[in-house]
């Protein structure tokens, strides 16, 4: 009964939703003549179509037929400077006005570079791509050349860029050709037994600290800390992949939790906006990318050093998300979680909100969560539901049920937020119950 109900309140949503944007259906169907499916990156499709975006400003956007949203997606927390941040505007006026493509070093990237190695404590040594993909890519292959060893041990839920995600538990037919081994995320049992059975084999163990793409479930302290253990005892290069979690403090969650990895890999909002990548770590493995040595291993980019991610990257690590509001930030997204299960609990609705700091994830279920597989077990198309009702109450989330915080976000826009969560479950409350009884 819930799943009809459910699929019954979703067709209308979707004819509601068609007739409210008939120039973002037209862009799409323009889109779908030169673009498999319309799309170019498949995290932005949804049925029946997506939204166009005509503009954003501070942490605004509007879509193609002039709705306005409050942006509490943040392009996936690249977009921790909101839209068109007047300091960013300007490191990337000055870069175009001195020029962009030198094919040769510039002093932008030393100052970027330094800051990075002052600000993540597992870091000594840093090089930049164009993406968190690449950056993982280069993380891998120096664990890899640096203990001569294949395996690398990953977690199911993961997602370590458009090659590398595990996103069902399983190995996706597009990822890199690595000899993968899938562990359970937070298992610590069934993830030692894989470490004791491949140990000597293993290159790498690569996870992030809390999963982004996996609903934002973050890593027990003790899982981590075992992790590290391991990692030590096989001579096996622990890698932290922070490119999302690494907003969540001053110096990431390594900083937060006092557990250093071998390398971390970083992307996102450090490169200001722009395209941007990082990977780092001990000075020993950073240095087989040494050009000077002779057995050094290669690492190639054109734009690596760009003259508007260095731009734009330093002024945004320098001058706006300093450590204090990189603190501020996370407090203000630490509120915001804490009244949206308040409400979830006051009003006894199988909805919870994980994440920590500037990081949210809504989940039809009030059980515990600990990994992928326990959200799965969440009504999904409840959380569809969820999103095409908050897309009508002006609010811009991921249709997953991401959301993460810029620093334009007020207490006023997460006013809207709550209220339009109340509004949901006021308005959906016989779908919630009736999800409650089937689960």
């Amino acid at each position: 009964m819930s799943n009809s109900m459910i699929s019954i309140a979703l067709t209308q949503a979707y004819a509601d939703y068609t007739a409210d944007n008939p120039q973002s259906l037209a862009r799409h169907n323009a889109a779908t003549l030169v673009m498999p499916g319309g799309n170019t990156r498949t995290v932005l499709y949804y049925a029946p179509f997506p939204l166009g975006v005509a503009r954003g400003a501070s942490c605004y956007l509007w879509d193609l037929d002039g709705h306005r949203y409050v942006d509490f997606l943040g392009e996936y927390t690249a977009g921790i400077y909101g839209h068109s941040h007047p300091t960013i505007r300007a490191a990337l006026d000055g870069a175009l006005d001195n020029g962009i493509n030198f094919g040769g070093p510039n002093a932008l990237e030393v100052k970027l570079a330094q800051a990075v190695c002052q600000r993540f404590p597992s870091i000594q040594s840093v090089r930049f791509t164009n993406s968190g993909t690449e950056a993982n890519l280069m993380a891998l292959t120096a664990a890899r050349a640096f203990t001569k060893r294949e395996k690398i041990l990953v977690f199911g839920g993961g997602y370590h860029g458009g090659v590398l995600y595990f996103s069902g538990g399983d190995n996706s037919p597009v990822n890199a050709p690595y000899d993968f081994v899938i562990a359970p995320y937070n298992n610590l049992k069934e993830t030692t037994a894989l470490i004791e059975k491949h140990g000597l084999d293993l290159a790498a163990i690569i996870l992030e600290p809390m999963l982004g793409g996996g609903g934002c479930i973050a890593a027990d302290v003790e899982f981590l800390t075992m992790l590290r253990t391991a990692a030590t005892r096989y001579r096996s290069i622990l890698i932290f992949d922070e490119v999302m979690t690494s907003r969540l403090s001053p110096g990431g969650l390594q900083a937060v939790h006092g557990i250093l990895p071998d390398m971390t890999t970083l992307g996102k909002y450090i490169g200001g906006g722009m395209s941007f990548g990082a990977f780092g770590g001990r000075a020993d493995l950073m240095a087989q990318f040494d050009p000077s040595r002779v057995d050094s291993l290669p690492h190639a980019g054109t734009f690596n050093n760009n003259v508007l991610t260095m731009s734009a990257g330093l002024a945004g690590l320098t001058e706006i998300y300093t450590p204090e509001a990189a603190v501020a930030l996370n407090a203000r997204g630490d509120a915001l979680r804490s009244r949206l299960n308040d409400l979830c609990r006051r009003q006894e609705v199988p909805m919870q909100f994980t994440g920590i700091g500037s990081m949210l994830n809504i989940h039809m279920t009030d059980a515990l969560l600990r990994s992928p597989a326990d959200a799965a077990k969440g009504d999904q198309a409840l959380r569809e539901l969820f999103f095409f009702d908050m897309l009508k109450a002006g609010i811009w989330l991921a249709r997953r049920g991401m959301i993460s915080l810029s620093l334009p976000i007020s207490d006023a826009d997460c006013d809207t937020l709550v209220n339009a969560v109340e509004g949901f479950i006021e308005q959906r409350a016989d779908l919630l119950e009736a999800s409650r009884e089937t689960n």
